[in-house]
């Protein structure tokens, strides 16, 4: 044997040892782009850190990750067209807290979250947080509460859409507290912003992304963080536990999800590469920034995460006499 058959005798070898170590589908994923269907608009926080992980991810799998915001439908558009589009890891769909929440919150809901997708990886989670203007009376969760207690009734909390994941909070709080506030939700964190700075309502519950700005620029003051830890974007906020409210935790997620019948090997490779992006110091560092956590793990921790949330909101509108749309 000449050393030129030598040498592609070793390169046959070697390639027939990679073949039978890598799955089968793994070893042509990905030849083309993929796309992440995201139910949420351009320029969203949820936009803003897909971007950001989308330039990554697309560097290490050696092709485009494009994103496909549908936000229309109430984010229903980007789920059907994930379910109606062939299961082979090229279409991707970005599933929320949002979504187990609208499980028990929509009357008809076209698909099930938990049997009709494969959760594939976490990709951040955010904390919700309690403020009020600064030039309100209340300094503290403690002052609010006691308000709330002398004079029942007569506390407003604003938060965004009946249903959103702060409204839910807003509730959750007022269960576990037994106070007796009034809820006002507004369309747009705009608009709740701008209340709790003309003092139209007593306290507001938004992401910190929405509120960060305001924070910082001291308009507004943070009284306490839905985490269950202080968030390392947000250190010296206590939580609502640390104000007494034991047990309290409201955390906003998401996640990517493919169709159940996408072929486990691709679903395990984008986990890896997924999991790989979000260990970056810089992608890390970024979502700090806008006031985010990596929510890297296991296909089966995201499922696992679906089913509970989905049951902890269903109590929560339940108990709460929130009708279904």
């Amino acid at each position: 044997m000449t050393i030129g058959r030598r040498a592609f005798a070793a390169a046959a070898a070697a390639a027939l040892l990679v073949s039978a170590v890598l799955p089968a589908d793994a070893q042509k994923f990905p030849t083309r782009p993929i796309r992440v269907m995201l139910p949420f608009a351009a320029g969203s926080v949820s936009d803003v850190t897909l971007r950001i992980l989308a330039d990554k991810l697309g560097a290490r799998l050696g092709t485009s990750v494009i994103i496909d915001n549908q936000p229309r439908a109430g984010g229903i558009t980007a789920v059907t067209t994930t379910l109606t589009s062939p299961p082979d890891g090229y279409t991707v769909v970005v599933l929320s807290s949002s979504t187990a929440i609208s499980v028990s919150l929509l009357k008809s809901l076209s698909y099930d979250p938990v049997a009709d997708f494969q959760p594939v990886s976490g990709i951040s989670t955010f904390a919700n947080i309690l403020a009020t203007g600064s030039t309100s009376s209340y300094k503290t969760l403690a002052d609010v509460f006691a308000a709330a207690r002398a004079k029942p009734g007569t506390l407003n909390v604003g938060t965004t859409t009946v249903g959103s994941t702060n409204h839910l909070a807003a509730t959750l709080l007022r269960s576990m507290t037994g106070l007796d506030f009034v809820i006002v939700p507004f369309r747009t964190p705009g608009e709740l912003v701008t209340a709790a700075l003309r003092n139209d309502v007593d306290m507001i519950i938004q992401s910190f992304g929405a509120l960060k700005s305001s924070i910082t620029e001291k308009q507004l003051i943070a009284l306490a963080s839905t985490t269950g830890a202080r968030a390392p974007y947000a250190p010296t906020v206590p939580t609502v536990d640390e104000a007494g409210v034991k047990g309290f935790e409201v955390v906003t997620w998401n996640g990517f999800f493919v169709p159940a019948k996408t072929p486990p090997d691709v679903v395990e490779l984008l986990n890896r590469e997924v999991g790989a992006v979000l260990a970056d110091p810089d992608l890390k560092q970024r979502f700090l920034g806008l006031g985010l956590e990596p929510l890297a793990g296991p296909p089966q921790a995201l499922g696992a995460r679906m089913k509970s949330e989905i049951g902890k909101w269903g109590r929560v509108i339940k108990d709460a006499g929130i009708e279904p749309q």
